[in-house]
């Protein structure tokens, strides 16, 4: 039972979650034959790699592959729970790994798909299964007898001549049982049945209302007028989406998930800048069917009086015993030592931009509607160049194969041959073949890159098939964006945020494509949540490598390559704009933090109150930054980051010390490249995170190269 997959169909049926979705499903090596009664989930998918049936499935084959996959999941613990024989490796923990092959096989898909392209059908689904989803792993988590079989043989375990993987399974069992209520007396374990049936439903109205209320909250133009600044490609899509809306002849501005929104970058109109952005910040308080003020108040109190149940003080306490930054003390240390140097460097930013308003005659201060507009102008001054100079030469098909897949090749000898003739679920998405320097194959990788409406917003991975050793399978794995899709005949030219996006999400890949486990719990990203984005923040320094650059960074209409002054502004700019980018990501991580540090008998009940003094408390109450997130469409705090959104940070401690390692040692070499997939990247959760690192980098991580990269400075002793 693999419980990665567990925790992220829990996830997928309160609707997949964001920065990163692992449906990770262990996939049985069934014989190739075709699906019967019409369900194409009841037999494995004979296509290579064991790649879903997109051509066959079906909405209404979701809810039935569920439910008799949670069925026969059922039968199939209780016989292990069951079992006359005494306890072994093999009958019991090798047994559970085995377990749940229909309802993972399925769960791999629908989780992605309810993230990706969800439609009114996948949402009822979400909606009647989320709750029979938590009690079927309460069931599993919460039976004394399988319990007793798992003690028994982690009692027991330096004497059952384990190699080093399979010990770190039985021992993963056993903590994920205790922490999921094992030790609970059986009146308690109803209680929290009925807290995880609770939470699952209300998590899932949460992702619901966040889709419906970004769609509902788009911006309607009258007059084209009012859209200077944007790019005459920016104006057809919004026209297009207009259209689609059944506004012809108006324009619409769609909205991300995060509270800046990329179209303030270039409008010159400031009433309008207002607007989307105050649009953008009230998304999900408006009073309206799907306002989450109150969802999150209920979600906090279910969750500290869990907690409690289980015997931690916190939500957050629970959380982080369980990453590798161990306490909420030393996430709060990080947190708060950050915080000022981040403020005081974001005012300076402002001082800046509020230089430049003044020159222009302008008769007004500076609000968050008007940071991106003249962050760029300051940019410009700075460096003398804008990011409008730059998108023609990322070239979406440029920037993947000839950026993305290039370096891949370079570092590690990959290859990759676009495979047509494999079944996807939307038109816009491609599906590549990986192989190994040797020619030999690796497994599959799926691009979705466009935004959509049916798709939610931000950027993951997903693993469709995890590697393991046990069922002998090689992994299939997928990368989202939401990248706007121009007109037709129109080239796909992307910001140098969408690109960073993009090496980003596919470290994710790489970690899941190079996982080299035995066992399908530990496959590819199957690390604590504040390990698990480190691979992936390394991948993106291959984005600025002068070879890597200047290999994509290429002119869409005339193909000569970046100029080396632009370029040299590019990299010279990397670090603008730090102050701004650290302090909306510390608010978004100290809201979650307070939200989840709660004691239960004293949750605060008034969401919006809430908010904004706990960014007071934390000195992150600066207007013109708002959080990344805030509490109603913070979508990563209802999904797998609840008390985790810090992880990016605490990753990026790890990521900057490595890309000083790749630096030390040449950079750009495939040793190095080896180095890394041996010692880190193959390796998924089959040994202690840290460990691995310390495997990686030969010693502990230090913070410095993190302040260096970010512009910030340690606080003194004493002032």
């Amino acid at each position: 039972m693999n419980h990665k997959l567990s925790l992220a169909l829990a996830a997928a049926l309160a609707a997949a979650s964001p920065g990163l979705v692992m449906a990770q499903a262990e996939q049985a090596a069934d014989s190739a034959v075709e699906p019967v009664s019409g369900n194409p989930f009841f037999v494995a998918s004979n296509l290579p790699y064991q790649a879903p049936r997109f051509d066959l499935i079906k909405d209404e084959h979701y809810q039935p592959a569920l439910e008799r996959g949670m069925a026969e999941q059922r039968a199939e613990v209780t016989a292990i729970a069951a079992n006359p024989e005494a306890p072994s490796f093999q009958n019991t923990i090798v047994a559970l790994e085995k377990t749940g092959t229909l309802l993972n096989r399925t769960a791999a898909v629908f989780g992605n798909l309810a993230g990706a392209h969800t439609n009114p059908e996948i949402q009822k689904v979400q909606a009647t299964l989320a709750p029979k989803f938590a009690a079927h792993q309460d069931a599993i988590v919460l039976d004394g007898k399988l319990f007793a079989r798992i003690k028994s043989l982690y009692d027991q375990r330096d004497s059952l001549d384990l190699d080093a993987e399979s010990k770190r399974l039985l021992e993963r069992y056993h903590t994920d049982f205790i922490r999921a209520g094992a030790n609970l007396s059986d009146a308690d374990k109803e209680t929290l049945k009925a807290m995880n049936a609770e939470l699952a439903s209300l998590a899932t109205t949460f992702s619901q209302n966040v889709l419906k209320e970004v769609n509902d909250s788009a911006v309607l133009v009258d007059d084209i007028k009012l859209l200077d600044g944007l790019s005459d490609q920016a104006i057809t899509a919004a026209a297009a989406s207009a259209k689609e809306a059944g506004h012809e002849g108006k324009y619409l501005i769609a909205l991300q998930n995060t509270s800046g929104q990329p179209p303030l970058t270039n409008l010159t109109n400031r009433e309008l800048r207002k607007k989307i952005m105050a649009a953008s910040l009230v998304r999900g308080t408006r009073g309206n069917e799907w306002d989450n003020t109150a969802i999150v108040a209920k979600v906090a109190r279910l969750r500290a009086e869990r907690a409690k149940l289980l015997g931690y003080d916190t939500h957050a306490q629970y959380v982080l015993e369980d990453e590798t930054a161990g306490t909420v003390e030393a996430v709060n240390k990080l947190l708060s030592d950050l915080a000022p140097a981040a403020v005081a460097n974001a005012r300076k930013e402002a001082a800046e931009m509020q230089a430049i308003i003044d020159a222009e005659g302008g008769d007004f201060q500076l609000e968050a509607a008007d940071w991106a507009f003249y962050a760029d102008k300051v940019r410009q001054q700075k460096y003398a160049f804008d990011e409008a100079q730059l998108k023609p030469y990322f070239e979406i098909n440029n920037v993947l194969e000839k950026g993305v897949f290039y370096a891949a090749g370079q570092l590690y000898g990959l290859s990759f041959k676009e495979r047509k003739d494999i079944p996807v679920y939307h038109p816009d998405v491609r599906v590549w073949e990986v192989f190994e320097a040797d020619g030999s194959k690796l497994g599959l990788f799926y691009g979705d890159f466009y935004a959509r409406p049916s798709k939610r917003g931000g950027a993951w991975m997903n693993a469709y098939v995890p590697q393991n050793g046990l069922t002998g399978t090689q992994p299939v794995v997928a990368n989202h964006q939401n990248i706007p899709k121009p007109a037709d005949g129109q080239p796909t030219l992307m910001t140098f945020d969408e690109v960073t996006t993009m090496f980003h999400e596919f470290g994710h890949a790489l970690h899941g494509l190079f996982s080299d486990v035995k066992y399908p719990q530990f496959a590819g990203t199957s690390v604590p949540r504040d390990f698990v984005e480190y691979p992936s923040q390394v991948n993106e320094m291959w984005a600025t490598w002068p070879s890597i650059l200047a290999n994509y960074a290429k002119h869409h209409e005339t193909g000569e390559p970046i100029p080396q002054a632009l370029l040299d502004k590019v990299l010279a700019a990397e670090q603008y704009g730090q102050g701004h980018a650290t302090t909306e990501y510390l608010a978004a991580a100290m809201l979650d933090q307070a939200i989840h540090q709660q004691v239960a008998g004293n949750v605060a009940t008034d969401t919006l109150a809430f908010e904004a003094k706990a960014l007071e408390a934390a000195g992150l109450d600066y207007p013109p930054v708002p959080p990344r997130y805030r509490s109603a469409y913070f979508s990563h705090i209802m999904g797998g980051y609840s008390a985790g959104y810090y992880a990016y940070l605490w990753s990026e401690v790890l990521d900057a010390e490595s890309v000083e390692w790749f630096k030390e040692n040449g950079g750009l070499k495939r040793e190095n490249g080896d180095h890394f997939r041996k010692t880190l990247l193959s390796r998924g959760g089959s040994a202690d995170a840290m460990q691995i690192f310390r495997d990686f980098r030969g010693r502990d991580p230090e913070v410095g190269p993190l302040l260096k990269r970010r512009g910030l400075e340690a606080k003194p002793d004493s002032e």
